[in-house]
């Protein structure tokens, strides 16, 4: 209506036909602006090297730049956003057309957001704009479909990683209704609700974020274990929950449950085990009960998943970052003010 009453109706409406409709259209436009984001983002990091995969400096075809935004670092992981895409495309159309089954196609999947070479997840704008590449191919799907659903959990995921928490929810918002609409299985509706109180928790909304966190978490238990890795991502994201609400004690004993079991079944190098030994130890600090021996364990457990860290995704992650400044500017402050009080006039 816009167009026919401002003008521009053949021009703009003619480009939103050719390119499948209007969620094509905006699918495509928002993609090429992610990545433009993401390739200015990275443009000092990537200066004078050549993508892994096409072995170009410039796409050929798109004339994109690189971006390298994994845990690769010294002369690895440069790669063009359209590279990943078309190599996680190709593998996932391989495992649907062999008949491959659920497993091969779950971890072909996977290389929406996971790197070939760290094997570990993409992260930030980069995320985003694979987000973006991610939906723009499969939205001309059905509803049904296994990749159009696990490709708005993609872009949603992407959105939440480039902090735009307010577009984040309103994918997962549709996408719960989707699925809801379609008779989603348990598995699927679990991993969208805990996607959805992400976005919650992100926004402030730490109460209703808790309360999702638990009832998603109790669902993973019994659906998947513990040692699966999508309960260890909701146990993880429970336990900070708890601590936005001031339940203390009640995320120290999750933690402790579930560390042990991500270090046994991830490595002690996964960005999951990291980041939730990370969180523990800033839970010993921000506990108004915490006690000296807590302040300690507290300081010693982030000087030494910053070494892993370091060494495994490297210092520019935003991971290996969060670390060294909560161990600067938190724990060990609050370990020096505990073991050197204040003095008072005699």
């Amino acid at each position: 209506m816009q167009h026919w009453k401002e003008g521009g109706h053949d021009q703009l409406c003619k480009q939103i036909k050719k390119a499948g409709g209007a969620e094509q259209y905006n699918a495509n436009k928002k993609y090429a602006e992610a990545v433009t984001v993401a390739v200015e983002k990275c443009a000092e990091d990537t200066k004078g090297q050549t993508c892994y995969i096409c072995t170009e400096a410039v796409h050929r075809h798109t004339g994109e730049g690189l971006v390298r935004g994994c845990a690769c670092h010294t002369t690895e992981g440069f790669v063009h956003v359209s590279c990943l895409a078309e190599q996680a495309k190709v593998l996932v159309a391989e495992a649907e057309e062999n008949n491959l089954g659920a497993k091969a196609w779950n971890e072909r999947w996977d290389r929406w957001q996971t790197c070939s070479l760290c094997e570990q997840w993409h992260h930030g704008v980069v995320k985003c704009a694979l987000g973006w590449a991610c939906w723009k191919t499969y939205v001309g799907q059905p509803e049904t479909d296994d990749g159009r659903r696990s490709a708005m959990t993609q872009l949603g995921t992407g959105l939440d990683a480039a902090n735009h928490y307010e577009d984040a929810l309103s994918v997962r918002q549709a996408e719960l209704a989707m699925e809801r609409r379609v008779g989603a299985d348990k598995e699927s509706l679990l991993l969208t609700l805990g996607n959805l109180a992400n976005s919650y928790k992100r926004l402030g909304l730490t109460t209703e974020a808790a309360n999702m966190y638990r009832d998603v978490y109790s669902g993973r238990l019994k659906l998947l274990g513990e040692e699966h890795r999508e309960t260890l991502v909701v146990a993880g994201n429970y336990a900070t929950s708890l601590i936005d609400v001031h339940r203390y004690a009640e995320s120290k004993h999750l933690m402790r449950k579930s560390i042990p079991v991500a270090r046994r079944v991830l490595g002690e190098g996964h960005e999951l085990t990291l980041g939730m030994r990370r969180n523990y130890a800033q839970t010993l600090c921000t506990d108004p009960s915490a006690t000296l021996d807590d302040l300690r364990e507290a300081v010693a457990t982030l000087e030494d998943v910053e070494r892993i860290a370091r060494r495994v995704l490297g210092g520019p992650h935003p991971i290996t970052v969060e670390i060294e400044q909560a161990l600067r500017c938190g724990a060990r402050v609050a370990l020096r003010a505990r073991e050197s009080p204040p003095t008072g006039d005699a």
